[in-house]
């Protein structure tokens, strides 16, 4: 039996002391020459899509090419700087329970994170984390996370080579959206609560299962035996 773990990034795996939104608010200034970004808009387990989409909407950018991708160059050019100037860390327990799962052969580790694939290897080199996940679905085209993990999925079976049977693929993240997205393609969700909600909040979303976080890698290993 193989099974397919697929990991959220912030708040999952990392805590990155607010690059990413500092990636874009410099992003705006040096692409549009804007300077207030909404602290209104919602970021937690939503896409990078969906949230530009909502900036640019904010400061009456049209969605299309045209600034889409001046600020895509900028929003990388900028995150190495602000994922270098930011106090981030690794989450308890995730280099040992990545390594842990690595080190399985009836494991395959895969990425299911709103993030844009480039921003995602950018934080995930910059924490050591990177060389753990060759797949994964990311947030560059999808407005939904369902989405998402749909893509994911497709890109679990194209990497793997094989079929991928959603009752062994175990979803793990920090919000109601991981888990949701998760139920999205018949896969299995860890929920953990190391984000901006609390273990009340996502147990509403009813996971399969519920961690305060990760520092106890065995509870989520023996998820696998």
């Amino acid at each position: 039996m193989k099974y397919v773990c697929l990991f959220d990034i912030d708040g999952t795996l990392l805590n990155t002391g607010g690059a990413g939104q500092r990636g874009m608010e410099r992003a705006l200034a040096s692409a549009f020459n804007l300077d207030d970004l909404s602290h209104d808009i919602p970021a937690a387990g939503r896409t990078d899509r969906a949230i530009v989409a909502d900036l640019f909407e904010h400061h009456r950018l049209e969605n299309g090419p045209a600034a889409w991708e001046p600020f895509l160059e900028a929003y990388l050019a900028h995150l190495p700087q602000t994922l270098a100037e930011l106090d981030g860390r690794v989450l308890p327990g995730v280099f040992e329970i990545l390594d842990a799962l690595a080190a399985r052969p009836d494991v395959d580790l895969g990425l299911l994170t709103g993030n844009l694939r480039a921003g995602a290897e950018l934080k995930l080199k910059h924490y050591g984390l990177d060389h753990h996940f060759a797949f994964g679905g990311f947030g560059d085209r999808h407005l939904h996370r369902d989405d998402v993990a749909r893509e994911a999925l497709e890109e679990a079976r194209r990497h793997l080579d094989r079929d991928v049977s959603v009752d062994h693929i175990w979803v793990i993240g920090d919000t109601p959206s991981d888990v949701r997205c998760a139920r999205a393609i018949g896969a299995r969700a860890v929920a953990v609560a190391t984000g901006m909600f609390s273990e009340e909040e996502l147990q509403e979303a009813k996971p399969d299962y519920l961690f305060a976080d990760l520092s106890d890698p065995q509870a989520l290993l023996s998820l696998l035996d």
